[in-house]
């Protein structure tokens, strides 16, 4: 199964976790990813710790843990490529709509390649590729 399908055909939760150039670690809840060409995976971050942190350390891992029964889910251990600000690309992609209309803040169509796929617990075949 492909990273893609892993997705459409999963619900739950997921947590992007960085760090600065220091160490200091922070993790945040985020949507699923968005599925690029060439294999790459997109987020759209506001300007805040966790875009901070990766301007600074281009590594992060994103968590996601499935719904159901039991402890199900994957690891991506990521390493960004890119990254755009207030794109047109970026609005097009965006899966929610903000209500409030004086949110002017900066947004950012952040670009990854995927290092690494392991399951949610342990180290082996998490069963899904990148394509």
């Amino acid at each position: 199964m492909t990273l893609k399908e892993y997705f459409e055909n999963n619900q739950g939760r997921g947590i992007v976790s960085t760090a600065d150039n220091n160490g200091n670690v922070n993790a945040a809840v985020y949507a699923t990813p968005h599925f690029l060409e060439e294999g790459q995976i997109a987020f759209i971050m506001r300007d805040r710790l966790t875009h901070k942190n990766i301007t600074e350390n281009p590594k992060a891992a994103y968590l996601f843990i499935a719904n159901g029964d039991g402890v199900n889910g994957i690891r991506l251990y990521l390493e960004k490529t890119g990254e755009e600000q207030d794109s047109a690309r970026l609005n097009e992609l965006r899966r929610m709509k903000s209500s409030n209309s004086e949110d002017q803040s900066p947004k950012f169509l952040v670009y990854f390649k995927i290092t690494k796929i392991l399951p949610l617990l342990g180290d082996g075949d998490a069963g899904v590729t990148i394509e």
